[in-house]
C-alpha cells in the first residue's frame, strides 16, 4: 500500500504542537540595528514555552541595540501582500517592541548586510492596542548561539516512485531533499538541549537535536515543516 506523505506530516505536527517547546532560530541571518536603543543596554522578555500546553511555563530571551532577522524578512522594493520589513514600514518583533525601518546598508554586490530601524518605548512587550501593525517577525539577540541547521525534506518529488520507470528513476529523486545551513542563530533557551529532544523553531518548522550534534558544534534536523510542503 502507499500511504500519503502529508499523512505522515499532519501525524508528527498533531503530536509535538502540544508537546514541543518553542523557541527562535534566524536560519539566515542579517543584522538588525535598533538606532534610538542605549548602547550596551540588554533587556529580558518573557515567552511562553508553548501556547498549547501553559504548563510547560515561560522562558527568557534577551533583547539588544544589535540583533539578527530572517533575510527573507526585508525586502527594497516589497511585493503586494508583503507585511514585514520595509522602508518606512513598521512590524512587531515577537515579545518585544515595534520598529520600523529608517534605512539599510548594502555590500559592493547589492546584497543588504544591515537594517535600521527605530523603536517605540511604550511597545514594550509587543503590542499596543490603538496602533496595530500587520507583520510580527522572530529574532535572535545578544545571548543566541551559531548552530548547523539541516533541512530535510521527502526524497522524491513523486507522489509514488515505485511506479517511475527504472530509466527515469534518478530524475525523480528531490534534489532539495537535504540542505545544510551554515551559522544559524538559536535562542539562548535551547542551548543545552539533548539528543533528539524536538523544538518547535517559530515560523520555520519542527527540529531536533542530531546524534551527533555537540556542546562546540550543535545541530538539528528539520522534522517537518509547519505548513505541508507537497506541491501538487
Amino acid at each position: 500500500s502507499v500511504v500519503d506523505y502529508g499523512l505522515l506530516e499532519f501525524c508528527i505536527r498533531e503530536d509535538l504542537n502540544k508537546i514541543a517547546p518553542r523557541g527562535m532560530a534566524v536560519l539566515d541571518p542579517i543584522k538588525l540595528v535598533i538606532d534610538n536603543y542605549d548602547d550596551g543596554l540588554i533587556e529580558e522578555f518573557d515567552a511562553e514555552v508553548n501556547p498549547e500546553n501553559p504548563e510547560m511555563g515561560s522562558r527568557k530571551v534577551a533583547f539588544s541595540k544589535e540583533l539578527y532577522i530572517e533575510r527573507s524578512d526585508f525586502m527594497i522594493e516589497p511585493v503586494k501582500g508583503y507585511f514585514r520589513l520595509f522602508p518606512g514600514n513598521e512590524v512587531r518583533l515577537k515579545y518585544a517592541y515595534y520598529v520600523k525601518v529608517v534605512s539599510y546598508e548594502t555590500d559592493d554586490d547589492g546584497n543588504v548586510t544591515v537594517v535600521h530601524c527605530t523603536y517605540d518605548p511604550a511597545s514594550r512587550g509587543g503590542w499596543l492596542p490603538e496602533r496595530k501593525v500587520k507583520g510580527t517577525i522572530h529574532w535572535a539577540g545578544p545571548k543566541a548561539f551559531k548552530a548547523e541547521v539541516r533541512l530535510y525534506d521527502r526524497l522524491f518529488n513523486v507522489e509514488d516512485p515505485a511506479g517511475v520507470p527504472d530509466d527515469e528513476f534518478v530524475d525523480a529523486i528531490n534534489p532539495d531533499s537535504l540542505i545544510v545551513l551554515k551559522d544559524c542563530l538559536i535562542e539562548e533557551s535551547i542551548k543545552d538541549a539533548k539528543e533528539l529532544e524536538s523544538f518547535q523553531f517559530m515560523r520555520n518548522g519542527y527540529f531536533c537535536v542530531d546524534k551527533d550534534s555537540t556542546p562546540e558544534n550543535p545541530i538539528f534536523n528539520r522534522t517537518v515543516q509547519l505548513n505541508s510542503s507537497w506541491k501538487k
